[in-house]
């Protein structure tokens, strides 16, 4: 059977008009959280600004990760490059990001070579700190979930929260980055990024203990990803780190776990109790800046960028599995 155009007309209006009210009447759809700058968050002896992102409708109780961006990097930058913003919404906690301005350091790096900003109660370390105290009392965080982590200068700077405020963080992870005051073990930064400090364990250790005296855990579990062909900042970084924090939790240097993740070398260290204490990705072939692996799989995640490294292991990923975060 067929029908005349005539016929087809008042069907096809109807139709066109059915559509256009389905569009206008839909509710519109909820707005994506965006990254916003929060001011008067302390003393701010640092002089550092804080941005922060808050998944929309997260509930109270949810944990909070501090996310320290690398030099010449900015807190928008890295929170989108990491992928960090897009498993928060995907897993619900909330993200700090502390950027670090001009007037502080030229290069944008987060001052962990300095003294004066890696003591409990100094410079950046107080800064961000607060950070932390104002967002958990702003979106009633879970106090014993806070992780922190960061690329290069912002992983050096993850060492000094996780030594100066270990009371704060249930861990951390670094990436590319240098143990707890490695400027003052090797005399300089740049020794300390291109050759490594010459220190025992126990000298390590020790370089943690004296910035929070008196202070006998729980500790932070520390993870390290760490490119072998990095040539800003050396590996011989991670096994500094590795000897530092197995040390301080008193653990020995030889990994209980030795296996592969996504073709990589993995090490996990356990501590007298039997948990995972320092854990380590050593990512071959991989140079200075932060592993992402781009696409839209579950352990995908990141973004295209400047030291934003695809090398098909997401460091935000395996970090957030590892804090059971999702």
């Amino acid at each position: 059977m067929t029908q005349t155009r005539a016929a087809l007309r008042p069907t096809v209006l109807t139709a066109l008009l059915a559509a256009l009210l389905s569009v206008l009447l839909a509710p519109a759809p909820a707005s994506a959280a965006s990254l916003q700058e929060v001011t008067g968050f302390g003393s701010n002896p640092g002089a550092l600004k804080m941005y922060r992102y808050v998944p929309d409708g997260l509930p109270a109780g949810r944990p909070v990760v501090v996310a320290l961006h690398g030099c010449t990097q900015n807190a928008a930058g890295y929170a989108s490059g990491t992928g960090w913003t897009t498993l928060a919404d995907r897993w619900g906690f909330s993200v700090v990001l502390p950027q670090q301005q001009s007037g502080n350091n030229l290069g944008q790096c987060f001052n962990w070579f300095e003294s004066a900003d890696i003591g409990r109660g100094r410079g950046e370390a107080a800064s961000v700190a607060q950070m932390v105290d104002r967002q958990l009392a702003d979106v009633s965080g879970d106090r014993s979930r806070v992780y922190v982590t960061g690329l290069s200068a912002g992983g050096g700077m993850t060492a000094v929260m996780m030594a100066a405020y270990p009371e704060k963080f249930a861990a951390g992870g670094v990436v590319a980055g240098l143990p707890y005051d490695c400027a003052q073990a090797a005399g300089t930064a740049y020794v300390c990024m291109f050759v490594g400090a010459t220190q025992t364990p126990a000298q390590w250790g020790d370089r943690v203990r004296a910035a929070r005296p008196g202070y006998t855990g729980p500790w932070p579990a520390l993870t390290v990803f760490q490119g072998t062909a990095d040539y800003t900042v050396r590996p011989a970084n991670m096994t500094a780190l590795v000897d530092q924090w197995t040390n301080v939790h008193g653990a020995d240097r030889t990994a209980d776990v030795a296996d592969t993740v996504a073709g990589y070398p993995h090490r996990v260290y356990r501590g007298p109790a039997g948990n995972a204490v320092v854990e380590t990705y050593s990512l071959t072939g991989m140079g200075h800046g932060q592993p992402v692996d781009l696409g839209s799989g579950d352990a995908q995640c990141g973004a295209a960028g400047a030291y934003f490294l695809d090398v098909n292991l997401c460091a935000a990923y395996r970090l957030g599995k590892a804090w059971q975060l999702g």
